[in-house]
């Protein structure tokens, strides 16, 4: 049976991801900062997961309901809805 990477990051490379971001870590924050990181990744992945059955404007990528204008182009009066 295959197994698959561990996909959580390292101390070391949370390090190396602070520090090509300019922001050099002190070793005493390493381990909090990496479970924080963690988590957020871990969050994200949920989010990724989850159907939220959202219609997307395929060209930007976010919800159409996201554009205040759009109801007026499509002829809508959003004080109606």
């Amino acid at each position: 049976m295959a197994t698959t990477p561990d996909p959580r990051l390292l101390p070391h490379e949370v390090a190396q991801w602070a520090r090509g971001a300019g922001l050099p870590l002190d070793p005493g924050r390493l381990d909090l900062v990496t479970a924080t990181a963690n988590h957020i990744r871990s969050v994200i992945a949920v989010l990724r997961d989850l159907d939220l059955d959202l219609d997307l404007d395929p060209a930007e990528g976010v919800p159409v309901s996201a554009h205040p204008a759009r109801g007026a182009e499509e002829g809508r009066d959003d004080a109606a809805v």
